[in-house]
């Protein structure tokens, strides 16, 4: 069964406003196992929009359509589907009496005369009951075609779906669709592609997917079936197979946990607790490991050393080696994290350190180059990096790297490994 997305407004067309409605009903029919070919955002001009409701009807078995259910003059959604499906517009008492009691209840008592416009429906739909606003969504259904109407606002349209769209969808598709989605650190989306290539070629079902995030990559895994379990046993062996290829760089199969969630969960997991020294990144590791609930049991301290004097005062970076080597080096980061370490008393401290730009890169070290190091219990993981983009992406990509830094450590050490080496 195929769906079709439309996007109504004139402000989402201009990129006025960001269309993440569109982004989350893509992701809840793909786990309702819809198939989806098209997504289109139209204006708020009548003619237009008919045409591309028209198209959308003709080819498609479901049409979800976003915005456009208001009171204004140009909310025309609802007239538009009426026509197009030949559905007659009559006044609905339960909507009319919903918009009274939203008003009734608002410190805006007196009703403008344009709010009844949204107690006018298409005869024989199904009126679903927006408890956050005050225009209804429907559901609209004839000669074997459905369009559901959904208000703009996240707000109102989040819970509507969940709440009353969802079950009604899951009615109407027979087969159970199972996805599982590995989360790698370590290797960008051409990387993972190049090792799985035989996999993501050769399978139909279950379909392997990549999607590139900012430092890592998404891996998901679909399958269909006519239950749930036999689509869960399609999924897992092809899983197994990922991991055992991609060893240590597949940091999570959780699709709700993130890189620090994971960085907790093993530092809680091993009884360790963890500091930061940041100069670059100005205390963003430290920002995105308190995020994590239950942090507080692991991390400690965080030092934001941006200047060299803050380096030898609180990490205890010798001069001679800033004089040697300079702030952006190996041997810089490595003694602030053996620095931030002792003066925090932890098991572990990650460090960074580098040229975030847009100025002060030279021949020898340019913007974009980063160096990290991780201390463990007195041994020493370095890293080096050079990235590519503005201020906020090499910012951001160092921040990725240092936490898997330290993550690969803590794992190298739950084995009783040396921790890794030098990076490239």
């Amino acid at each position: 069964m195929t769906v079709e997305l439309v996007s109504v407004g004139t402000e989402i067309l201009m990129g006025n406003i960001l269309n993440s409605n569109t982004q989350y009903l893509a992701e809840k029919c793909a786990m309702l196992g819809f198939n989806l070919y098209h997504q289109v955002t139209v204006g708020d001009n009548y003619g237009r929009m008919k045409e591309v409701v028209a198209t959308a009807v003709n080819r498609a078995d479901i049409v979800i359509l976003t915005g456009g259910l208001g009171p204004t003059e140009d909310d025309l959604t609802k007239e538009v589907c009426a026509e197009v499906m030949g559905m007659e517009l009559v006044e609905d008492p339960h909507t009319r009496q919903h918009i009274e009691e939203f008003f009734h209840n608002n410190i805006y008592r007196e009703i403008p005369a344009n709010n009844w416009k949204m107690t006018t429906v298409p005869r024989g739909a199904r009126v679903l009951d927006n408890h956050n606003g005050m225009a209804p969504g429907l559901i609209l259904e004839k000669d074997g075609k459905t369009a559901i109407l959904l208000p703009g606002p996240p707000g109102e349209l989040y819970p509507m779906f969940e709440q009353q769209v969802f079950p009604y969808l899951e009615t109407r598709e027979n087969a159970s669709l199972v996805s599982k989605t590995l989360k790698i650190c370590g290797h960008g989306e051409s990387q993972v592609e190049d090792q799985l290539i035989d996999l993501i070629d050769g399978q139909t079902n279950p379909t392997l997917a990549t999607y590139a995030k900012v430092g890592e990559v998404h891996l998901r895994i679909t399958a269909r079936a006519d239950e749930p379990g036999k689509a869960a046993a399609l999924v897992e062996p092809v899983a197994a197979e990922v991991k055992r290829r991609m060893g240590d760089a597949v940091y999570t199969e959780d699709e709700g946990e993130t890189l620090e969630m994971a960085v907790v969960r093993l530092l809680t997991g091993h009884g360790l607790t963890i500091s930061t020294a940041e100069s670059c990144t100005g205390g963003m590791v430290s920002a995105r490991l308190v995020n994590v609930p239950g942090a507080s049991r692991v991390f400690m301290e965080g030092y934001v050393t941006y200047s060299n004097e803050a380096k030898m005062k609180l990490l205890g970076v010798r001069e001679e080696t800033l004089a040697a080597w300079g702030a952006v080096s190996a041997q810089t980061a490595g003694e602030m994290a053996l620095g931030g370490a002792k003066a925090a008393g932890t098991d572990v401290c990650v460090s960074i350190t580098g040229l975030a730009g847009p100025d002060g890169g030279t021949a020898e070290k340019p913007v974009g180059l980063v160096y990290m190091a991780c201390a463990l219990k007195g041994q020493v993981s370095l890293a080096r990096y050079q990235f590519k983009g503005n201020r906020g992406k090499i910012r951001e990509q160092s921040v990725m790297k240092a936490l898997d830094l330290a993550r690969r450590c803590i794992l190298a050490y739950g084995r009783g490994e040396e921790l890794p080496g030098q990076e490239a």
